[in-house]
């Protein structure tokens, strides 16, 4: 089968499932964690004076990226490596 690119589809013969809650729960934790605290030791003296909510603000607005686009799509390929070694 061809897509419409004319490119043929890559086909998995051992998908990975979805993580389950648990996997999930404990990898959000791995990513979000770190981040803060690199995020908090890094603007912790610059963002004291600030209020918590604003502090709190700008502390979720450069994680919440850095989780989504750099730390899960990391984890998600440990972890389908992890599964790939045990399995195959």
């Amino acid at each position: 089968m061809r897509t419409s690119a004319g490119t043929t589809p890559r086909t998995n013969v051992n998908p990975v499932p979805p993580p389950s809650m648990h996997q999930l729960a404990l990898m959000i934790w791995l990513a979000v964690f770190p981040t803060l605290t690199v995020l908090n030791l890094a603007l912790g003296d610059l963002l004291a004076p600030l209020p918590t909510v604003l502090r709190t603000l700008i502390l979720v607005t450069l994680a919440v990226p850095v989780v989504i686009y750099l730390a899960m799509p990391q984890l998600h390929r440990a972890r389908r490596a992890l599964i790939a070694r045990r399995t195959g």
